[in-house]
């Protein structure tokens, strides 16, 4: 089974494995989104929508839709 990262929980850390979708926003690959990069999960806001993360030292919010795009693996 595959992990996204929409199924981090909060205060876990995960390596990004794939991008490769057309769903994900080229703005978002700019900011550091790209296969190798560390990502933790560290604010959830109300009714789960948006993901507050930290890719690499840079803080980003980006919705669930977007995040169930995103491979990673879980540290």
């Amino acid at each position: 089974m595959q992990t996204t990262l929409a199924q981090l929980k909060r205060g876990q850390t995960g390596i990004i494995k794939d991008v490769s979708s057309i769903h994900i926003p080229l703005k978002l690959l700019e900011m550091g989104c790209l296969p190798g990069n560390q990502v933790e999960l560290v604010q959830v806001a109300p009714f789960s929508d948006p993901l507050y993360l930290n890719i690499n030292g840079s803080h980003l919010a980006i919705r669930k839709e977007t995040a169930i795009h995103i491979l990673i693996d879980i540290v």
